[in-house]
């Protein structure tokens, strides 16, 4: 047995220390500490998102429209049978007319002496009339390679189409090709390319091979099963060889 523990002769060393029970005790671990919330209901997250917002750049979500200060501004302008967008320059809103490019556009704006920087919609009707005036006859004021038709086939004049008869006058064009087949025109027929590109690898048209190898195995199955019944009647009908007796 072991020996009992020595009582301790100093009383203030006795009082100071503490018992036998509070020093075997474990030390409590200090409580955790609370979290804020985090997330869209938190103060935090709420202000880094409008700060996020705030700090974005970039074209807005929607376009401002032009408003202009002219009483007699035209948000639509009628040039050549094409409705133009009046809220463009002239130069660029030419460009919407078929038939007429950037550089026929500011060309015409040239001949007409308007400022292809200018609005379409703040300009007289004068001046609009001036501009379709310029776009008929381009082919008087241009060299020959700025036009789209540089001699006609049947009149030879030399002529330029926009708006509507652009469309039109490719269409006749197309047909007298096929009407007195030419090799255009043959082309135009069976859908292939004109203009000389390769057909090995791109242009094809029709069914594309693997197709047509699926479609000739479903119809050669088909045919196998329709033969089939067809030949067991057949083979019914046929008479049995006779019986041949033995001697």
């Amino acid at each position: 047995m072991s020996p009992a523990p020595k009582e301790t002769k100093d009383p203030e060393k006795a009082a100071a220390a503490p018992p036998a029970d509070e020093a075997a005790a474990p030390a409590e671990k200090p409580g955790k500490k609370e979290r804020s919330p985090k997330g869209k209901d938190s103060k935090e997250g709420k202000e880094g998102k409008e700060a996020k917002g705030k700090g974005r750049s970039g074209p807005p979500s929607k376009v401002a429209k032009i408003v202009s200060d002219n009483p007699n501004f035209r948000y639509i302008v009628r040039v050549a049978d094409t409705d133009l967008d009046g809220t463009r320059a002239v130069g660029l809103a030419l460009t919407r007319v078929r038939g007429v490019g950037l550089r026929l556009a500011e060309t015409s704006c040239r001949l007409a002496r308007v400022n292809p920087v200018e609005l379409i919609g703040n300009l007289p009707e004068p001046s609009v009339e001036a501009l379709e005036t310029a776009l008929r006859t381009l082919p008087t004021a241009v060299p020959a390679w700025m036009v789209n038709h540089h001699t006609e086939p049947v009149l030879g004049d030399t002529i330029h189409y926009i708006g509507t008869d652009v469309e039109t006058r490719r269409r006749d064009d197309v047909n007298m090709m096929k009407m007195i087949r030419s090799y255009r025109g043959v082309r135009h027929e069976r859908g292939q390319k004109v203009r000389g590109q390769r057909t090995r690898s791109n242009g094809r048209t029709g069914m594309a091979a693997g197709v047509l190898k699926k479609a000739a195995k479903e119809a050669a199955a088909a045919g196998s099963k329709e033969a089939a019944p067809a030949a067991a009647p057949a083979a019914a009908a046929a008479p049995a060889p006779a019986a041949v007796k033995k001697e």
